[in-house]
């Protein structure tokens, strides 16, 4: 290990003691969960022993593919290396029967939650619109974050709203239960319910994690950490990397005081602090640490770095949000000219996503290509909803939420009241909808003509699972959706030609994806294992190509984090804005803070703010104040003079007209 520092070396071959790695941004917390990997395979541990858990499978990802250069496939072989997502989905899988489920587990993503939620207050006669039921839904995460189940929020209800919330809390675990399924927020929940109920189990598990390594920890919530400690067990063979300074999932459960606990709960815990940034320079580095520093902190630390720089940071003064966006742009584009920079070398980085529109126009103006990131999830689009429901319920015939959806799509003259009465049957029976549709009561509830589409709907869905056991699942896939002539349907309620080609083609991708997961995979190879897998990612696995085109990059600041670029922007640096006007009504400045923290530190060689006099709101222009957090920067190193001297529309020109140049000389 030549190329590590001293306290990278340090985190690395300590592994006689539970390690809590502070480790600051951009100073190499990924090489050094690897580089531990591959020293724990070569002093005897057995990759089959060692768990390595992130937050995202694209972090996931990356860390396999270092740990595979670092060390051969054959020692590897046997490692888990997973999202804490995929964790819990591994160990609910393999123990569903201690679980009392059945074999094939449906997961519900956000929209299927919203609609079983929507299903039981419609059923309860309680007719409650989109936005009264989002808060209900975050309230059952909420308490699921917190590890507190029905019961547990029902004694702890302050007040009619909580205790209803807590009765749909029960009702929506009851229905799920009957369905077969679980959510995102039980892939946590669930395994650790299983662990504090069967001792004997969470000793199998503890016995096949010999040593636990754990990335962010610093957004962990109340029950990923429990989880994480009934893994580790007494002994806590264990490292995990964090940065209180860079927690900015508050809003979602994540509780940076887990840092706090665990010295607490490992009194034995060594800690182990990586200060040197590999990433940005030394000025940027000093606007991050004096920013920070206005935080409270568990552990203090000064980020540091070798890499010098004349340039101050820029911070620029724009008279509207118009002018804001065209400045921005027209500032790349002299940047680029001016360093031969690539459009993939800029991040335009902002609070909230409405502030990319203008951004949008005015980089479209001066020809510079851009990628929001994101955007609409591959598998929010209809067609692709469709397609995974009805492989959902080839897979588990018992997913209410499924069946719902595909039951009438393509239309097969099955109404709505009809499923009105097939709901309520099946609820007053305690069965999933698909098994009511094979009992004799729902017959004499239904007239035979629509009793005998709901049947043999569900035949055909029967016959379809039972192939898809013998042969190739693929093809059954292709002749399911042919079957009920899907590309017709979509051709038939696109917009366009072209829409319709676009939606054809995403169910085709998606079932190219299904097949190259199963030919990739040698453990995972049903159906059932690579659709629950899938429900998993956030999108669906690119092309390598594709993720490396040449275009400036936007996106908002949560999103940002993890990652780094030559030049960045962060935009609407205003009170109200940055920090949000929820945080400051709210008092919760800290993490505003650590969010414009995360935004400086993405930036390797320039940085760039920007703030408005005025902004529109609500159909009015209104005067706005500069962000405190410009106030909290090194005065020496800002160069408030930056640009805003030149005319917007002078800008705009010489952009262009530096555009034009750069063409001309790369034709």
């Amino acid at each position: 290990m030549p190329k590590l520092n001293p306290e990278q070396h340090k985190a690395v071959i300590t592994t006689d003691t539970p390690l809590l790695v502070i480790a600051g941004a951009g100073s190499g917390k990924t090489r050094v969960i690897t580089e531990k990997i591959s020293h724990l395979i070569s002093n005897g541990v057995e990759a089959k022993h060692i768990t390595a858990v992130t937050f995202t499978n694209k972090a996931a990802r990356e860390m396999r593919s270092r740990v595979d250069k670092l060390c051969s496939s054959k020692k590897t072989k046997g490692i888990r290396i997973s999202t804490f997502h995929s964790l819990g989905l591994d160990i609910i899988r393999k123990e569903y029967q201690t679980l009392g489920f059945k074999k094939n587990i449906s997961i519900l993503d956000e929209q299927d939650k919203f609609k079983v939620l929507q299903d039981i207050l419609d059923n309860s006669q309680h007719q409650l619109d989109k936005a009264q039921i989002s808060p209900l839904s975050w309230q059952i995460s909420d308490w699921k974050n917190q590890a507190i189940l029905p019961a547990q929020a029902m004694s702890l209800a302050e007040d009619a709203q909580q205790q209803f919330a807590a009765a749909l809390y029960e009702q929506y675990q009851q229905y799920n239960r009957v369905c077969n399924a679980v959510d995102f927020d039980d892939l946590i929940l669930t395994p650790l319910i299983l662990f504090n109920e069967h001792p004997s189990v969470l000793e199998k598990w503890q016995n096949s994690t010999r040593y636990l390594l754990l990335d962010e920890y610093q957004d962990t919530n109340t029950t990923q950490y429990e989880f994480f400690k009934h893994l580790v067990g007494a002994i806590g063979q264990f490292t995990v990397v964090g940065d209180d300074d860079q927690s900015i999932y508050a809003w979602r459960g994540a509780n940076p005081e887990n840092l706090f606990t665990l010295k607490k709960d490992f009194p034995r815990l060594e800690i182990i602090k990586l200060e040197q940034n590999y990433r940005s320079n030394q000025r940027i580095l000093k606007a991050a640490n004096q920013l920070i520093s206005n935080n409270p902190h568990l552990y203090e630390k000064n980020l540091w770095s070798n890499i010098k720089s004349d340039e101050k940071i820029n911070v620029i003064r724009c008279k509207d949000e118009f002018s804001e966006s065209q400045q921005i742009a027209a500032e790349i584009s002299r940047i680029k000219f001016k360093h031969r920079a690539s459009n993939a070398d800029f991040a335009i980085l902002y609070r909230s996503n409405h502030q990319a529109r203008l951004l949008e126009k005015s980089l479209r103006e001066l020809s510079l290509p851009y990628a929001i990131s994101g955007g609409t999830s591959f598998f929010s689009h209809a067609e692709i909803k469709d397609t995974l429901c009805y492989i959902k319920l080839l897979i588990n015939p018992d997913d209410n939420s499924a069946f719902l959806r595909v039951i009438n799509t393509p239309r097969r003259e099955i109404g709505t009241s009809t499923v009105e009465k097939l709901a309520l049957y099946a609820n007053s029976r305690h069965i999933s909808l698909f098994d009511a549709c094979f009992e004799i009561g729902l017959e004499q509830q239904l007239n035979e003509r629509t009793y005998y589409k709901l049947r043999s709907f569900c035949d055909w869905i029967v016959s379809l699972s039972d192939r898809t056991q013998q042969e190739d699942p693929i093809a059954i896939l292709h002749e399911m959706l042919q079957h009920i002539e899907y590309y017709d349907w979509i051709k038939t309620h696109a917009n366009s030609d072209k829409q319709a080609e676009r939606k054809i083609n995403n169910v085709l991708e998606l079932i190219k994806w299904i097949e190259n997961s199963a030919k990739k995979s040698q453990e995972e190879r049903s159906l059932g294992d690579i659709v629950s897998r899938m429900m998993l990612l956030d999108s669906l696995e690119r092309n390598e190509e594709e993720e490396k085109t040449d275009q400036i990059k936007l996106m908002t600041l949560h999103a940002a984090k993890g990652l780094e670029f030559p030049y960045v922007y962060l935009i609407g640096m205003e009170e109200g804005i940055l920090p949000h006007q929820n945080s400051i009504d709210t008092d919760q400045i800290e993490e505003e803070r650590r969010l414009a923290y995360v935004g400086i530190t993405r930036a390797q060689q320039q940085l760039t703010f920007s703030y408005c006099a005025q902004r529109k709101k609500y159909g009015d222009v209104s005067s706005t104040e500069p962000s405190r957090f410009l106030t909290e920067l090194p005065v020496d190193d800002l160069d408030w003079a930056a640009v805003q001297k030149k005319n917007p529309e002078e800008q705009k020109k010489k952009g262009q007209e530096s555009l034009a140049l750069m063409k001309s000389l790369l034709n």
